[in-house]
Order: structure tokens, then C-alpha cells, then sequence
């Protein structure tokens, strides 16, 4: 997935960054960090693409939302047919399941087809669809001003329980 060049792209796709700045892009299928392990066929960069009506449709949400105190956070937008083609043949494949314990721990992989999770069609293949979600920038300044707070003064009070602070769910999840 090339970022697109206006001049020689006729598909009207956009880069959703050029439109929402504050986006925050986690595009798992182009790294191992997905539900089946390795980057996916079809994402050479590490970029939300989609149609310019999505992207403009989306700017305007995020702009509500901003002042609302939330980011976008996008995983995925335009999927590649090579990469729903690379789901299915995973899907086909029996033995793979070593990311079955952090995305579809309770789902056996032989029901991914029959219950939606994988398809041999992607809506995602128009360039309107998008899997997000919403990143809370009030959480995550309480979250960096703890880390601030522990910066300054490493030892904690005695009184304080190592079960007292929550931390965030994106990588300091207790286990």
C-alpha cells in the first residue's frame, strides 16, 4: 500500500492523516501484532488510506470529538484484495494459532468464517470502512502525570499499595 500520488491516483483515495491530523494510526496489519501474527499482503507503510468522502466525513467527527476531550485511533481503513486473500488462506490453514490466546481466545478458528470475523469480501476493500476506536487524552494525561509523579520521587509513601494505581490498559496491563 503506496502512499498515493494525486497526480497518477485516479481512485480518489487520500491518506487519512492529510485530513486528520490528530488521528492516531495503529495499522496492526503491518506489523506481527494481529490476530494471525505476521505483517498481511498489501500494507507496505504504516498508513490509513482511504476515500476522500471517508476522510472528510471522519475529520468532521474528529473535530467534535476532539473538543470532547478524544482522539481517533484507527487500526485499519483500506484493505488490499491481497490482503483479505492472505486472511482467507490463514483461515483455510488448520495449525496456525499462535495469536489465539490475545485475539479470539474463546472462538475457534474454524468458526472465524461463519461468524463474520473473516470473509472472502471486505467492505474494507472500498476504502469507506474503518475499524477505530476512541483514545481518551484526559486518561492518558492522568497516566503521564503519574509517571511525572514517579520520575520525581521513585520511592514511593509506605503507606501506598502496589495495587492503588491503575495502570493503562495499552502496555503497562498487570498480568
Amino acid at each position: 500500500m503506496r502512499k498515493p500520488n494525486p497526480e497518477l491516483d485516479a481512485s480518489d483515495f487520500v491518506l487519512l492523516a492529510d485530513y486528520v491530523p490528530s488521528v492516531i494510526q495503529e495499522i496492526r496489519y503491518h506489523s506481527t501484532y494481529n490476530f494471525i501474527g505476521e505483517r498481511i499482503d498489501g500494507y507496505e507503510d504504516p498508513v490509513a488510506l482511504c476515500t476522500r468522502e471517508c476522510a472528510r466525513a471522519l475529520k468532521t467527527v474528529a473535530g467534535e470529538l476532539f473538543v470532547q476531550g478524544y482522539r481517533l485511533k484507527v487500526f485499519d481503513a483500506y484493505r488490499p484484495t491481497s490482503a483479505v486473500k492472505h486472511f482467507v488462506l490463514w483461515g483455510i490453514e488448520d495449525a496456525d494459532q499462535r495469536m489465539k490466546p490475545y485475539f479470539y481466545p474463546d472462538i475457534d478458528k474454524t468458526d472465524t468464517f461463519k461468524l463474520g470475523y473473516i470473509a472472502s469480501r471486505s467492505s474494507h476493500s472500498r476504502g469507506s470502512t474503518v475499524d477505530l476506536t476512541l483514545f481518551d487524552m484526559a486518561a492518558r494525561l492522568t497516566w503521564a502525570r503519574r509517571l511525572t509523579t514517579l520520575a520525581r520521587n521513585p520511592t514511593p509513601p509506605i503507606a501506598a499499595s502496589p495495587t492503588s494505581s491503575t495502570p493503562c490498559a495499552c502496555c503497562c496491563r498487570r498480568r
